[in-house]
């Protein structure tokens, strides 16, 4: 996930696999916080939005010492220069990083978390479709069944955490939700059109996000310190699933195979209830079984090539968008 300026473009495979160890990090994320209930959720996000604010600028000083941030600020785009952006990329970098958490928050306070994670979910799907409108995107035959795959499975395990039916009294909650869908998809899709900008400046993005975490913290809720315990759950949250993984996410949207990333996102939830079952948390069953059945299935699909390696390829080719 090297941001140094080079001739060569980067690398599309290392940038899809820098977006598969995010969404291994995302599946730690339900685990982690555990580790945190009891603190007020935008004193969370506040928090560890600013531990990955300062995780990524220790990573963007290259330097140990705050004292000599002063001598990096002279290094242009290779330094503190990474934050000068375009105003659409922080537009699209805190919209969504800031968006998608605060809408995510208010779903749960406003509808049950089973079908506000149901609906949540939609996103990977969404990156899938969205991706074809990019400039040489196409909508393959196999990405969409392996997101329909992915979808399937994610359902099937959130369907064990009690009734998917939905209520007309819950639809403001609902509605939230189906906008961290379409935010995180909108998001992951348009990062492609900044592909230039460093993934450094994901630290302004961070800090912008972690700020207004902060402000909304001081207006609405009751400040609650943390225990060792907790301050150590904050710690690695901020560090892992919101510190690395929003980097090399952003690295692997931009130069990523991104309906291929959307097919694998479905196994961050299924990764995550494997992990409370192993933690104690949750209990093992054929449902969760059958989940992860239909999500690798799903990746598989996506990620299968069907085509025979002795037909030219302008002949295997359509000339429609959609293809296999």
């Amino acid at each position: 996930m090297s941001d140094t300026t080079s001739a060569t473009r980067p690398s599309r495979r290392a940038a899809t696999l820098a977006g598969v160890a995010a969404i291994g990090l995302w599946g730690s994320f339900a685990l982690l916080s555990t580790s945190v209930s009891g603190l007020p959720p935008l004193q969370v996000l506040a928090s560890t939005f600013a531990i990955a604010a300062l995780f990524g600028l220790s990573r963007l000083s290259r330097l140990s010492r705050l004292s000599r941030l002063s001598r990096v600020a002279r290094r242009g785009s290779g330094g503190l220069g990474a934050l000068r952006q375009p105003p659409g990329s922080w537009l699209v970098g805190v919209g969504g990083l800031f968006g998608y958490h605060a809408l995510y928050f208010y779903a749960l306070s406003a509808a049950p978390p089973v079908q506000v994670s149901v609906i949540s979910y939609l996103w990977p799907l969404l990156i899938v479709l969205l991706s074809a409108a990019l400039p040489g995107g196409r909508l393959r035959r196999r990405h969409v069944a392996g997101a329909l795959l992915g979808l399937a499975g994610v359902w099937t395990v959130l369907a064990a955490g009690g009734d998917l039916g939905l209520r007309a009294a819950y639809a403001p909650g609902y509605l939230a939700a189906l906008g961290c869908a379409l935010i995180w998809s909108t998001y992951s899709v348009l990062q492609r059109r900044f592909a230039d900008v460093p993934a450094d400046a994901v630290v302004g993005s961070c800090a912008a996000t972690a700020a207004l975490g902060l402000a909304g913290h001081l207006a609405l809720e009751r400040t609650v310190l943390p225990t060792a315990g907790q301050a150590l759950g904050l710690l690695a949250l901020g560090l892992g699933p919101v510190g690395i993984a929003f980097f090399a996410w952003d690295h692997a949207t931009k130069h990523g195979d991104l309906p291929q990333l959307g097919v694998l996102s479905y196994g961050a939830p299924v990764l995550s209830t494997l992990l409370l079952c192993l933690a104690g948390h949750a209990e093992a069953s054929p449902r969760l079984l059958a989940a992860c059945a239909l999500v690798a299935a799903g990746g598989l699909v996506a990620t299968a090539r069907a085509d025979a390696p002795s037909t030219p390829r302008a002949a295997r080719e359509p000339t429609t968008c959609i293809d296999k």
